[in-house]
């Protein structure tokens, strides 16, 4: 017999989540902007592509960033996706406040002229679409302008709360 009473959902432990989830393999992205004086910048795991007609991507941001604010205001963006050797970069945007551009060499991209990472393995330029408010973040919708790639490097990834580096394939 089914229980057709309707009960609270139990309540999900968050390390566990964390745990569990760290178990799917992700890319690893900055997401960068320039402000008119500065560069900004965050890392973030949470991409994906959404839509190929219209192109459009997505990612989270976390309510608690002070970089994303700064960027949502500006309304466009660059999604630069790291290389395998990129580690240190990824650790630097990761930080709050520091000079997360300390060492790390750019160029204006050629369409909206946000920052795209010298080296990085690919970077696509966006205008922010969308914005949703959920849970403890902001899922981003926004819709690329120009992108490129190098297709010689290899992609940094994280798993099980470390980086990875995809072997020959």
């Amino acid at each position: 017999m089914v229980d057709t009473q309707s009960s609270a959902p139990a309540e999900i432990d968050a390390a566990l989540f964390r745990t569990v989830l760290g178990h799917f393999c992700s890319g690893v992205t900055i997401i960068s902007a320039f402000d008119g004086s500065k560069p900004i910048g965050f890392t973030c795991q949470s991409f994906f592509s959404l839509s190929l007609d219209p192109a459009l991507v997505a990612f989270s941001a976390s309510k608690t960033s002070t970089s994303y604010p700064l960027i949502r205001d500006i309304g466009e963006l660059v999604i630069n996706m790291l290389a395998s050797d990129q580690h240190e970069v990824s650790n630097a945007f990761a930080k709050s406040g520091t000079d997360k551009w300390a060492g790390v060499s750019w160029q204006p991209g050629p369409v909206l002229g946000h920052p795209v990472i010298e080296n990085a393995l690919a970077a696509l330029e966006c205008e922010i679409e969308q914005e949703i408010e959920t849970g403890d973040h902001f899922l981003v919708v926004a819709r690329v302008r120009h992108l490129e790639a190098a297709s010689e490097r290899r992609p940094l990834l994280f798993f099980q709360g470390g980086y990875h580096r995809l072997e020959g394939h």
